[in-house]
């Protein structure tokens, strides 16, 4: 009746490719996904499947990990390998970046940032998605957001003929664009330096991790994580009796329970393991955000 699936997007297809083939493998249309990844990318694609779609919310705000690979030397109109060259640095000037260089231009990109979203986001600009603005020859200004990123790491440099290209690890709060990420790292080595992914992959999303995901030819035959586990896991457990999973699936609130609720919002879970739903606090009561059918 309904559950979590994750799933490892290989390159070369995107996000609604893969939750088109779930819709196949699984006989069902309803079916929705927890934050996108771009064709180039691989990696953990979450998703709910029919009662769980509407967990998706909760999940979709979770932190991330990414492993990329960042060219230094080559900027394009994407900020990733994917796109066309805009510009390509002079060789010496690669050459002259120092691994100094590296850690202080990932330093000023760590912590709490604003960050300017690629041109090709899939963010929303007066209805239309960005990148289909800038596929279509439209000049596309999207604004600074603040993001969080809590983790760049390098972990290895390989210098080529004019380029180099630099493995780094991100954790990142929901929203953060790797890719440009990219862009900034270039950017802040010197004019004309410029920057973008060669590879992406996300590892996490929230406590999901990519090992526990199937490949997209496994689907059909893959176990979905129940919902109970899914929002205990994510939200916190907030256990209650049969009767007041009953008042809860009813509508009516729990007179003075706020407090046994540990956070603002929980996963009510009743005697038999199941998600009655997601419950937030009210004053002194607590109240259903969110119900789950009790045959889900």
């Amino acid at each position: 009746m309904g559950g979590i699936l994750l799933v490892d997007k290989p390159g070369g297809i995107t996000s609604h490719d893969v939750v088109a083939r779930a819709r196949r493998a699984l006989g069902t249309r309803k079916i929705g996904h927890a934050g996108t990844l771009d064709p180039m990318a691989t990696g953990l694609l979450v998703l709910g499947v029919d009662s769980a779609t509407r967990l998706l919310t909760y999940l979709v705000g979770l932190d991330k990990t990414y492993e990329a690979t960042i060219r230094l030397g080559v900027a394009t109109d994407s900020d990733d390998a994917d796109g066309v060259v805009t510009a390509t640095a002079d060789a010496a000037a690669v050459a002259a970046i120092t691994d100094a260089d590296i850690a202080a231009g990932v330093a000023h990109l760590t912590g709490a940032i604003s960050q300017v979203p690629s041109r090709v986001s899939a963010i929303k600009v007066n209805g239309r998605r960005a990148y289909d603005l800038a596929r279509a020859g439209e000049e596309v200004e999207l604004k600074a957001r603040s993001v969080t990123v809590s983790r760049f790491a390098v972990r290895e440099m390989r210098r080529g003929a004019g380029t180099l290209d630099v493995d780094v690890v991100v954790d990142c709060s929901s929203g953060t664009y790797i890719r440009a990420l990219a862009r900034d790292l270039g950017a802040a080595l010197g004019v004309g330096v410029g920057g973008h992914l060669t590879a992406l992959r996300r590892t996490h999303i929230g406590p999901f991790d990519v090992a526990e995901a199937v490949g997209v030819d496994d689907i059909a035959a893959a176990e979905l994580l129940p919902q109970a586990r899914v929002a205990a896991e994510v939200l916190g457990s907030f256990p209650v009796t049969a009767d007041e999973a009953r008042d809860l699936r009813h509508g009516k609130r729990l007179t003075g329970a706020a407090a046994r609720l540990a956070t603002d919002k929980a996963a009510a879970i009743d005697p038999d393991g199941r998600l009655v739903g997601i419950v937030e606090r009210r004053g002194a009561d607590v109240k259903s955000a969110m119900n789950v059918s009790e045959e889900s």
